[in-house]
């Protein structure tokens, strides 16, 4: 592939909910561009941009895929992301290194959440949008109802430029509403209106004209005086006003039969923004405040994708956006403060690579087997080392305890989740001492069920996925005293030790605490560490269920010695026993730990909202509704919240959001207490039989 400017470079994401033919699109416009010579489908997985296996497992797109290609003067870097919200950091990363967004939606099934969210996304990045509406060919297809919901939901600026011929099976090409000519077939032929629908586009024409003369003091000008519009004063209208956000230009067409994609691909290049036309996002501790887009500049390049495969080894995507990277040559990590070997570099399509000698600005390139970078490391030069804008990726809500399936399996389970961890940001690890579990958490259940499929194929490593257990924790709720001697005689030495301890409840959550008051020397001084220590052991592991002590005072008072055969181990053997004892007197307590939730959902969803956490013992501390939206904040068990991702998105089709943490502890109540413990010593008992 030839070497483009900056000007002539397009990066353009494709964004929608899941279902609204993203994969079929982008099949069809590298077919319509020469860059394929067959076509391939989903339910043969054999398209360019889902070749992963579990995507041709799922059909549904997992990760995000490079698919450039060039059309006229014009090299496109065409980013298909999925639909599926669990997988919202592939979508982020892509939206991060484009300028120009396809919003897609289904004309069959209208504007979706996932497609909602997206145009979010894409907003907050201040990226030039276009919606195409796809699907025209299925049954039940409406583009004007599909237009009114986007214009109603995110205003008039949403413009149709085009209309369609023909519904359902009967759809039969696409008007331009610049040209006023009709595009028919695949390949698409150029012809006139037809009649039926002459008056339909002159009216839509009409209000496209209006909306581009707003957008233009001098278009106005002429606008009002009743002058006509020229296509080329319509197009440049056109083109300023999407890189202002003042229009969103509407496109139909069905990517399933290749109809109207010519038109699409001519509207990215006269309407989405290159790289020269936005400023880029810098670090606040960059050296370098206001990089230029230019080939000859110092290199900045932004590492956006990292992919780990145990044949191939690691593969970096990154983004050119000042500079020239060449292959085979160093470069500095700015990030990681470090040399970096550039190896080859590749024109990365689908799975496919094509070597290149160098990936020049604004342009988008891979290599293989780097050392020391990972997502989100800025590349450039040690001399001026600028620092992009670092990727931004929501916080895990969803977690699943990891379990190996065998003594093999642990061996290499820490080495291949973190891989996982390398290649998804959205994925976190960490070991939960409490429990003794490996937890790994992500954006939800569809997202961790692939990460442990993904270890299983890509590092051999067999595990379970279980909800985590719930770190209970136990306490006392009144003072007692207690009494321990051991002894034993057994041949030679024997052993004694005699502790008396006094229990006392501390204010809930305080660490536990050992305290000394014994007088008179009925115990030495040397073995009260020892009682201490058994003390603090024994506290590891409550009466109730087992569960850790906390909120507790233990003071030896008294006890007894034996100058022969007394010694450390037996003082520490009868502090726990002491310990034991006296907990089953203090009224043992079970606490659980309650999480502060703080839950984002549209006004319509309130209502169920609040009836679901009543089933999960949950309090609502206050409600904060504000344009259209309302912010919840709670707190719950968070027993009773492990798969609250699942609930949330289900009650609200995919619209709420939340973010938790584990705010304190409560007492658990009495018929849940027993559940508990019964449950608890099910799984001793278990456990005791492997």
């Amino acid at each position: 592939m030839k070497q483009f400017s900056p000007e002539h470079l397009r990066n353009v994401v494709l964004l929608s909910h899941s279902g609204a033919g993203k994969t079929t699109l982008s099949e069809a416009i590298l077919f319509a561009t020469g860059t394929i010579n067959r076509l391939g489908k989903i339910e043969t997985g054999n398209t360019t941009s889902d070749y992963d296996p579990d995507e041709i497992k799922h059909r549904i797109s997992i990760n995000l895929s490079l698919l450039p290609f060039e059309w006229h003067e014009s090299k496109v870097n065409l980013l298909d992301t999925p639909g599926y919200l669990d997988f919202v950091g592939e979508v982020k990363a892509a939206i991060r290194v484009s300028e120009g967004a396809i919003i897609l939606a289904s004309a069959a099934s209208g504007l979706e959440v996932g497609t909602e969210l997206t145009w979010n996304y894409s907003q907050e990045a201040g990226q030039s949008r276009m919606i195409f509406i796809n699907k025209m060919d299925r049954e039940n297809a409406n583009f004007n109802i599909t237009v009114e919901q986007f214009q109603s939901r995110f205003g008039s600026k949403c413009i149709p430029l085009q209309m369609p011929i023909g519904t359902h099976t009967g759809f039969k090409g696409v008007i331009d509403l610049i040209s006023m000519k009709a595009f028919t077939g695949s390949p698409a032929q150029e012809g006139a209106i037809p009649a039926e629908l002459v008056e339909q586009a002159k009216a839509l024409q009409s209000k496209m004209i209006e909306a581009v003369a707003e957008t233009d003091d001098a278009l106005m000008e002429k606008y009002l005086g009743g002058e006509e519009l020229s296509s080329d004063e319509i197009i440049k209208g056109l083109q300023q006003a999407v890189a202002a956000d003042k229009i969103v230009p509407i496109l139909t067409g069905s990517g399933l039969q290749s109809i109207g994609i010519t038109q699409l691909l001519e509207a990215i290049e006269r309407y989405l923004p290159s790289p020269v036309q936005r400023k880029i996002a810098v670090a606040e501790d960059s050296s370098i405040k206001d990089l230029q887009t230019v080939a000859s500049g110092p290199p900045a390049s932004l590492v956006f994708k990292t992919t780990a495969d145990p044949y191939v080894g690691k593969l970096t995507y990154f983004r050119v956006y000042s500079g020239t990277i060449e292959s085979n040559s160093h470069i500095w990590n700015v990030n990681q403060n470090a040399d970096e070997r550039i190896g080859q570099l590749f024109i990365v399509r689908g799975k496919t690579q094509e070597p290149v000698a160098r990936v020049e600005a604004g342009d988008i390139g891979g290599v293989a087997k780097l050392n020391i970078t990972l997502t989100g490391d800025t590349l450039g030069t040690q001399a001026k080392p600028a620092k992009l804008a670092p990727l931004t990726f929501p916080k895990p809500i969803y977690s699943v305890a990891v379990h190996p399936k065998t003594k093999a399996d642990l061996d290499k389970m820490g080495s291949a989740l973190a891989r996982l961890a390398e290649e998804d940001l959205t994925l976190h690890i960490r070991r939960d001492h409490d429990t003794a579990e490996t937890i790994l958490s992500g954006m939800g259940d569809t997202q961790l069920a692939v990460a442990g499929e993904k270890m299983q194929r890509k590092f051999g490593v067999g595990v379970e996925l279980t909800p985590p257990k719930v770190p209970y924790r136990e306490s006392i709720t009144q003072a007692a005293r207690a009494e321990y001697r051991h002894k034993k005689q057994s041949g030679g030495h024997g052993q004694f030790g005699h502790v008396v301890l006094e229990l006392e409840p501390l204010p809930r959550g305080s660490t536990n605490v050992f305290e000394n008051k014994v007088v008179g020397g009925s115990v030495p001084k040397n073995y009260i560490p020892a009682v201490e220590k058994g003390v603090l052991e024994a506290s590891k592991e409550g009466t109730l269920a087992g569960f850790p002590v906390v909120g507790l005072k233990a003071i030896i008072v008294d006890g007894s010695f034996h100058p022969v055969d007394s010694s450390e181990m037996c003082f520490k053997i009868a502090g726990a026993g002491a310990l034991r004892q006296g907990m089953q007197d203090a009224k043992p307590i079970l606490l659980e730990p309650i999480v502060s939730m703080k839950i984002t959902v549209p006004n319509d969803f309130t209502g169920d909202i609040l009836s679901d956490l009543n089933t999960k013992r949950a309090h609502v501390m206050g409600m904060n509704p504000e344009g259209g939206i309302n912010v919840i904040d709670a707190e719950a068990p968070m027993a009773e919240v492990l798969r609250y991702a699942t609930d949330l998105k289900s009650i609200t089709q995919g619209r709420g959001t939340y973010t938790m943490e584990i705010s304190h502890y409560k007492e658990v109540p009495a018929h849940i207490t027993q559940k508990i413990i019964a449950n608890r010593q099910a799984e001793k008992e278990q456990e005791a039989l492997k």
